[in-house]
C-alpha cells in the first residue's frame, strides 16, 4: 500500500495548502485512516465542513472523488450496480434468430458488457487513487446500511452472476452523518470516528481569512461574532461556516460599493466647485 501521508503534521500542512484548516484531532484521524485502510465516519451538525473534508483529501492526494449522495429510498441499483435490462432484452431478441440455447444466452447477458456500475462498485473497481464520499448516510433506512457493510469491511462487492469483485487499489472512504438518527453498530464498528462541531470565533475568523483573502480583520471579527451569537438561538438550522464566509464576502462587496459611491460623490462635489 502506498502511504499518502508521512505524519499527522503532513496531513495538517497538506489540507491547509488546499484551504482546509483542520485541527490536530481531525488530521490524526485522517492519518490513521490512511495507515490502517479504514473508513472514517464524520458526524456533526450540518455546515461544519464534513463534506469539504472529503473534497480536501481528494484534492491534496490527487485522487478522484466519487460521491454517493444518500437519501431515503436509496437501493442497490443506485448504490452498487444494476443490469442494463434494455440491452439484455435486445440481445435476447437478436439471439432468437440464431436459436442459441438458454445457458449460452444467460452467460452472455450477465457479463461485464451489460453491467451498469454505481458509485460503490465504481470506487472498488477504480485502478487510480479514489476518495469515496458516502454523504449523509443517516438519511437512508437502517436496512439499507447493509449494502455498505461489505464495502466498508472488505473493500469488495459481491455480484451473484459474476462473483466477488475486490478492490485493486483501496480507496479512502469518508462517510458523513448529520446525526439525525442512530447508525447501526455494524456500520460504526467498521469505521474510525470523527466528530466535527462549529469552530470557536477565533478559528472561524482564521477560516474566513483563508477563504476570503484581503478581508478586513475588524469586519471578519464582527461577522464571526454575529454568526456565533445567531447559533446560540433556537433555530431549525444554524448558519454554516460557508454561510459565514458568504456573509463576509457580501459585506466586503457592500463596503466596496459604498466606497465607490463616496468617491463618486466627492469627485462630483469637486467638479461643481
Amino acid at each position: 500500500m502506498a502511504e499518502r501521508f508521512e505524519s499527522v503534521d503532513a496531513v495538517l500542512e497538506a489540507l491547509r495548502r488546499v484551504d482546509y484548516l483542520a485541527d490536530p484531532s481531525t488530521a490524526g484521524v485522517v492519518f490513521l485512516a490512511d495507515r490502517l485502510e479504514k473508513p472514517v465516519l464524520v458526524e456533526g451538525p450540518a455546515g461544519v465542513g464534513k463534506t469539504e473534508l472529503a473534497k480536501a483529501i481528494a484534492t491534496t492526494t490527487g485522487s478522484r472523488l466519487i460521491r454517493l449522495q444518500c437519501y431515503e429510498g436509496l437501493d442497490e441499483s443506485k448504490a452498487l450496480y444494476e443490469w442494463n435490462y434494455k440491452k439484455q432484452l435486445l440481445r435476447i431478441q437478436a439471439d432468437r434468430e440464431h436459436e442459441r440455447d438458454w445457458e449460452t444466452v444467460e452467460s452472455d447477458i450477465f457479463s461485464e458488457a451489460f453491467l451498469l456500475t454505481r458509485p460503490l462498485l465504481e470506487a472498488i473497481r477504480a485502478d487510480e487513487p479514489v476518495v469515496l464520499l458516502i454523504d449523509e448516510v443517516d438519511r437512508v433506512e437502517i436496512e439499507t446500511e447493509a449494502l455498505l457493510l461489505e464495502v466498508l469491511s472488505d473493500f469488495q462487492v459481491s455480484v451473484p452472476e459474476l462473483g466477488t469483485i475486490t478492490a485493486v487499489r483501496r480507496p479512502i472512504v469518508v462517510l458523513t452523518s448529520n446525526n439525525t438518527r442512530e447508525l447501526s453498530e455494524a456500520l460504526k464498528r467498521r469505521c474510525l470516528f470523527l466528530h466535527l462541531d462549529y469552530p470557536d470565533a477565533e478559528r472561524e475568523q482564521e477560516i474566513v481569512r483563508v477563504r476570503v483573502p484581503g478581508i478586513d480583520a475588524t469586519l471578519a471579527d464582527q461577522i464571526a461574532r454575529i454568526v456565533r451569537s445567531i447559533r446560540q438561538l433556537d433555530l431549525k438550522k444554524a448558519p454554516s461556516i460557508s454561510e459565514t464566509r458568504a456573509g463576509q464576502q457580501g459585506a466586503e462587496g457592500r463596503r466596496g460599493v459604498m466606497n465607490t459611491q463616496s468617491s463618486f460623490d466627492l469627485r462630483k462635489s469637486e467638479h461643481e466647485v
